[in-house]
Order: structure tokens, then C-alpha cells, then sequence
């Protein structure tokens, strides 16, 4: 009997697996100064150096902090701006000053309360669960920078999108489907990682 080819949604699960369980057995140490180093490598990136307004994420689970990193942008003059999800589908980014309130953003992260002002930002620091060298993620399977990076697109804007994680995480090929958007970077405490494809100027 042959056997069923696995679909793509299931190779990226057994993916999403192993990346996480590598990622979620690094320590503290190694995680802080990951961290650190990641400040130095990203601030590399021109087009998010010099991003007017940047979206960082509230990290979950065992992603990458990117404070140190935040920090790094808004010292630069850069605005920060976190994800909400306003629905079971439709991600925002509103602004947030460092100190004021975070409520529950939805998917266990943390974001600006309702009435805070949305943005459009230039650079989107992106979490994942797994990347490879073309720049193709791994997330957590709901889609929601998917959907609200091609909603970017659709209205003709294209964020600089950096993928943030740790070297462990990465795959040798992720199974790309035709809804995934590679990044344009990917970042990690090693250095910075340019798919062969990007066409978006990287270096400062």
C-alpha cells in the first residue's frame, strides 16, 4: 500500500513541535542573553533602524523578549505599537508608551486598552514558532499575522516584517503554502538571517 503524502498543515504541526520543545528547553540565561544580542544584530537592519513606528509584540509561552530591543527602538525616536486581535480574525496595532495600562489582547498576550490610537506600522517585529532560510514562518497555526500582514499588502503598504526567535528554532524547509508571506529578516542571537529573495534593503 503507498502511503498518503503528509499535507502541508500536518507537516508544519510536526515542525511547530520540535521547534517549540527545542525553544522551551533553553534557559534563563541563555534567553537573557539572546535577548541582548538580538538588540545589536536588528539595529543592523536600516529599514528598521530607521522605522518611524515599529510593532513589537508582549512576549508568551517561551518566545524571545523583545524589550531590550523596544527599548533600543524607542531611545532611537521610533513609536512602538502592540497587536490586538479586535476579533476571532482581524489583528490591530495601536501605539503604546512605555508604562501605560496593557489589558488582554486576546491568544494570551497583552496589548493597549480600546481608545488607545491605532497605527499602520513600518517595521513588525514577528514572533514565530519556526523559520527557515527562505524567510518562511512557522506561527501557531491561527493565522493572524498572516491575515493582517496581506491586509497591509492589500491596501498597498509593506511593512518591513523581522522575524525574531532563537537559533534553535530553526527548520531546514518549512512546506510553504500559498497564503504565507516571507519575512524579510530573521533575527536571532547568531545574526541576521536575509532569504535569497528578499528584495528589501537590509543592511545600515
Amino acid at each position: 500500500m503507498t502511503a498518503v503524502a503528509a499535507t502541508p498543515a500536518a507537516r508544519k504541526q510536526a515542525l511547530r513541535i520540535a521547534a517549540l520543545g527545542r525553544r522551551d528547553r533553553l534557559d534563563a540565561g541563555h534567553r537573557a542573553a539572546a535577548a541582548a544580542a538580538v538588540v545589536r544584530h536588528a539595529l543592523a537592519l536600516a529599514p528598521l533602524a530607521g522605522a518611524a513606528t515599529v510593532s513589537a509584540y508582549h512576549p508568551i509561552r517561551s518566545e524571545l523578549d523583545p524589550g531590550p530591543l523596544v527599548a533600543a527602538l524607542r531611545a532611537g525616536g521610533a513609536s512602538i505599537a502592540l497587536p490586538v486581535l479586535v476579533d476571532a480574525e482581524t489583528m490591530r496595532f495601536r501605539l503604546w508608551d512605555e508604562g501605560e495600562r496593557l489589558v488582554p489582547a486576546g491568544f494570551g498576550t497583552l496589548g493597549p486598552p480600546a481608545g488607545a490610537a491605532e497605527a499602520r506600522p513600518d517595521a513588525l517585529l514577528v514572533p514565530l514558532a519556526a523559520f527557515d532560510g527562505s524567510g518562511f514562518r512557522i506561527g501557531y497555526g491561527k493565522g493572524h499575522y498572516d491575515r493582517a500582514i496581506a491586509a497591509f499588502h492589500a491596501a498597498a503598504h509593506r511593512p518591513f516584517l523581522v522575524g525574531l526567535a532563537f537559533a534553535a528554532q530553526a527548520v531546514d524547509k518549512i512546506p510553504a503554502e500559498p497564503h504565507d508571506i516571507p519575512l524579510d529578516a530573521i533575527v536571532t542571537e547568531d545574526g541576521v538571517i536575509v532569504p535569497a529573495g528578499s528584495g528589501r534593503m537590509t543592511e545600515a
